[in-house]
């Protein structure tokens, strides 16, 4: 990897892995809520928004939800449903108000996923309205049936961008965070001359595609790098700010690291960068459906993110958040029917970025859905349990000896928990997985990243396969 001006030239270590050669594709699991959607006197489904607690658990309670009958719950038959838990917004927030979360998802505790950086299974409720759209259009594949689907995407539009606090015309829904990355990499406009700060921690689609754009147009890559155990905020902001000169036109961020678990100040670096005039890309890949992400709030110009990973939802898709202003100067990446006949496009706002000719429509529909079931959770809840399951798994690790690379401080960092491991890393995950039943991945060391499926029982499960394992992760 290149280094502009006295920046290193690869991340320092071993302790996340060569970023170009050592990355993951940023994916999670999915699974979700599904509640029987009535029809309109033409007989197609309509999808209802569900938004609050209160409609969620009131169905839950009067077994409303609809779960697809080959899917089952761990120590249940498929036919016996998950639990009710008492309805309202004064629902208790205990372990039996997150084992009501567990259940709408499919997986088995024989193998309990932990891997949300890379891939999360999709609720009951979002997989089984894939499957009822993708079955609708198979029956049916006229341009007339599919018509109303032109809604439900604008539904999943509306829905996303209330959760992150913008407006609709700003949210794309493309096919992934790599896609949105693109994106920017490739339509902000930029001359020969003109510089582009990173982190070293980028992903490969906000790093190495730079590197490309830098080779094609001669612009300057400069690569920043943080302490490897930073402990306050200050020593992730000053890095940058040093690196920021009168030419810079671009600041590239990650909002959480895949390879270290690293959270940026990202409202005090854009706070440095807005009154150059610098564009500051924003990768949210380990923060949408992590933390309770309002984008208006930080700052950033454009956010990049995937479905398929801590947001639950459908595989291939995802989102690119372009502020208003900004729209009009960035160029897309593709053009394809839908953009309009001439270089200006017919569409409204950040539509421009999803050009993308035939999409899978049920996926777009069912991103939708995936809102619903953050909406029932809600935002500051999903943050902080995950940041409670993240600590916990921390600290237990930390009791066994092991060396953290993400901070213990959640103001540092996400649900992205990571060690060092001087063994032998790849043994040390398939046992883990084969003899323990956790899914984790090796990335940056060995990386666990629990989610509101998971259970404090599935977090003492991994600290105590990591015990087992000390031995082989230590070396």
């Amino acid at each position: 990897m290149r280094a502009g001006a006295g920046f290193d030239a690869d991340p320092p270590g071993d302790w996340q892995g060569k970023v170009r050669g050592n990355y993951d594709q940023h994916k999670l699991p999915a699974n979700a809520i599904h509640t029987a959607r009535p029809r309109t006197p033409t007989g197609v489904r309509q999808m209802k928004r569900q938004t609050s607690r209160r409609n969620f658990l009131a169905e839950m309670a009067a077994g409303a939800v609809v779960l697809p009958p080959a899917l089952s719950l761990s120590g249940r038959s498929p036919e016996s449903g998950p639990p009710p838990l008492p309805s309202g917004p004064s629902a208790p927030r205990d372990e039996s108000w997150w084992e009501l979360i567990r259940s709408q998802f499919s997986f088995t505790d024989e193998r309990v996923p932990m891997n949300a950086a890379n891939l999360c299974p999709s609720p009951r409720s979002v997989a089984a309205r894939v499957e009822e759209l993708t079955r609708d259009i198979d029956r049916d594949c006229s341009f007339n049936n599919r018509a109303k689907f032109r809604t439900l995407t604008e539904e999943s539009r509306a829905a996303v961008a209330g959760q992150l606090g913008v407006s609709p015309d700003e949210i794309a829904i493309v096919r992934n965070t790599s896609e949105s990355n693109n994106t920017i990499n490739n339509g902000v406009p930029l001359s020969p001359g003109d510089e582009v700060v990173l982190w070293d921690q980028n992903h490969p689609t906000n790093n190495v595609a730079w590197d490309v754009r830098a080779a094609r147009f001669g612009i300057t890559v400069k690569r920043v790098s943080v302490p490897r155990h930073p402990a306050s905020a200050r020593e992730l902001i000053d890095p940058f700010v040093a690196a920021l000169t009168d030419r810079t036109r671009v600041l590239s961020l990650t909002h959480v690291s895949n390879v270290s678990g690293i959270r940026l100040p990202v409202r005090e670096l854009v706070e440095a960068a807005r009154p150059r005039g610098i564009h500051v890309h924003l990768d949210g890949a380990q923060s949408w459906g992590a933390l309770d992400v309002n984008l208006r709030e930080l700052g950033c110009d454009s956010y990049s993110a995937s479905a398929h990973k801590w947001y639950m939802g459908p595989k291939e898709a995802g989102l690119l958040y372009v502020r208003e202003s900004r729209i009009p100067e960035i160029w897309p990446n593709i053009v394809a029917p839908g953009w309009g006949n001439d270089a200006d496009p017919d569409v409204e706002g950040a539509r421009k970025f999803e050009s993308l000719g035939q999409r899978d429509d049920a996926c777009l529909a069912a991103v939708g859905t995936t809102a619903d079931f953050h909406d029932a959770i809600g935002g500051p809840a999903t943050e902080a349990r995950v940041s409670e399951l993240a600590t916990m798994l921390k600290q237990g690790l930390a009791e066994l000896g092991m060396t953290l690379v993400t901070p213990m401080d959640p103001a540092l960092s996400g649900g992205v928990c990571i060690i060092e491991v001087p063994g032998d890393r790849g043994t040390a995950l398939r046992r883990l997985y084969e003899e323990h039943g956790i899914a984790g991945a090796g990335t940056g060391g060995l990386r666990l990243c629990p989610h509101v499926y998971n259970t404090r029982e599935h977090i003492d499960r991994a600290v105590a396969g990591v015990k087992a394992l000390r031995d082989v992760i230590l070396g």
